[in-house]
């Protein structure tokens, strides 16, 4: 993993957080639209370790399940980025506005997370090409 595929894996991760806020916002509304007698079903947002370089075995979409990879092992051909797949229905547990707010507050953390990440990949962008410039 070099420092280009640190800042593409912090950009994706601030992708997919940006997308879970959005999916949180829904549920938001959702829960204050809901009347006394109706419901809203909450979504709840699916994540996945995606390959920086497509591999020719595993499964057809080019995406692993979270817990098949330790997202920390940087062997083998590029790193893994998280990508947001979309929302899918917490079946049984309605939307409320106390547990949607909880999860903005995760989200916007793993989202300020991420852009830290970034910030630490670009850093050590500008050090290499200076080091480069140097020599």
């Amino acid at each position: 993993m070099n420092e280009f595929d640190v800042l593409s894996a912090a950009s994706a991760g601030m992708d997919a957080q940006r997308a879970a806020l959005d999916l949180a916002a829904r549920n938001v509304a959702a829960a204050e639209a809901a009347s006394p007698n109706g419901s809203f079903e909450r979504l709840v947002p699916r994540f996945a370790l995606a390959p920086s370089e497509p591999e020719s075995a595993g499964s057809d979409d080019g995406f692993d399940a979270p817990d098949d990879k330790d997202p920390f092992d940087d062997s083998g051909a590029g790193g893994a980025a998280v990508r947001y797949l979309g929302a899918v229905p917490e079946h049984g547990v309605d939307a409320d506005a106390i547990t949607e707010m909880v999860a903005v507050l995760d989200a916007q953390r793993a989202y300020e997370a991420n852009a830290s990440v970034f910030d630490i990949g670009k850093r050590l962008a500008e050090r290499t090409i200076d080091v480069g410039r140097l020599q």
